[in-house]
C-alpha cells in the first residue's frame, strides 16, 4: 500500500519537477562543496529533479543518487544522464562510503520516529570527516498538509535527533524558501561532520 508521499510524488512527479528542476540554489551548494574534495562522491538521498546532482557533475562530482519516487527517480535519471535509483531512506543500501551526503528537502518525509534511526544509518555511510547537508520545514511537529506528510525540526529538536552520535554540526542556518510565493516559508540547514566532536 503506497504512502501519502508515495501517493503525491507517483500523481504530481512532472509538476514537481517542472516546479523544482530550476531553482538557483547556489547559496546552499557555496556552504556544502568547499568541505567536499575536488572530485569527490556525493550521495544525493531524496534527489528529487536531479537537479543539484546535475549541479554537481558540472562542477566535477561523481555522484549516486536515488529517490523514492519511482517516476521522479526516471525524470532525473534522464537529467543527469545516469541511473537513479529507486529507494526509500529506510531501504537504500551501499557497499561504498560517500565524502558528502546531501538530503535537501527530503529526510523531512521521514517519519518522526523513523528519523533518529535514518541519520544514524547514513551516517555510517561517511567516510572519515565526511559531510552530511540536511535541510527541513521549520517547526517542531509531524504534520500533513497538501496530501504529504512532513516532520518538521528546529534547532533543539534537530539536536536530539543526533544526540550520541559520531557527528556534530559544522554549521546551522535558516533560509525563506526559495520557490516563487513561498518565501516566508522558513527552512532548517544543517551541515555536519562525521568523527567530530564539539567540546
Amino acid at each position: 500500500m503506497k504512502t501519502l508521499n508515495a501517493q503525491y510524488y507517483s500523481s504530481n512527479a512532472k509538476s514537481f519537477y517542472d516546479a523544482t528542476v530550476d531553482i538557483d540554489m547556489t547559496a546552499l551548494y557555496d556552504e556544502f562543496l568547499p568541505l567536499i574534495k575536488n572530485n569527490g562522491l556525493i550521495l544525493d538521498a531524496g534527489c528529487g529533479a536531479g537537479r543539484d546532482s546535475k549541479f554537481f557533475i558540472e562542477h566535477g562530482y561523481e555522484i549516486c543518487a536515488f529517490d523514492a519516487s519511482k517516476e521522479l527517480a526516471s525524470l532525473a535519471s534522464k537529467l543527469i544522464k545516469q541511473p537513479v535509483q529507486q529507494a526509500l531512506f529506510q531501504t537504500f543500501e551501499s557497499s561504498i562510503k560517500f565524502d558528502g551526503i546531501w538530503a535537501c528537502a527530503s529526510l523531512l518525509h521521514v517519519p518522526e520516529d523513523e528519523l533518529s534511526n535514518v541519520i544514524s544509518k547514513f551516517v555510517s555511510l561517511l567516510k572519515e570527516s565526511g559531510v552530511f547537508y540536511c535541510s527541513f520545514k521549520l517547526g517542531r511537529e509531524e504534520v500533513i498538509r497538501n496530501g504529504r506528510v512532513f516532520t518538521n525540526v528546529d534547532e533543539v529538536s534537530f539536536g536530539q535527533y543526533i544526540t550520541g552520535k559520531p557527528i556534530a554540526i559544522v554549521k546551522q542556518w535558516r533560509t525563506g524558501d526559495l520557490r516563487e510565493g513561498r518565501e516566508s516559508e522558513q527552512w532548517l540547514n544543517v551541515i555536519l561532520r562525521k568523527d567530530v566532536i564539539n567540546e
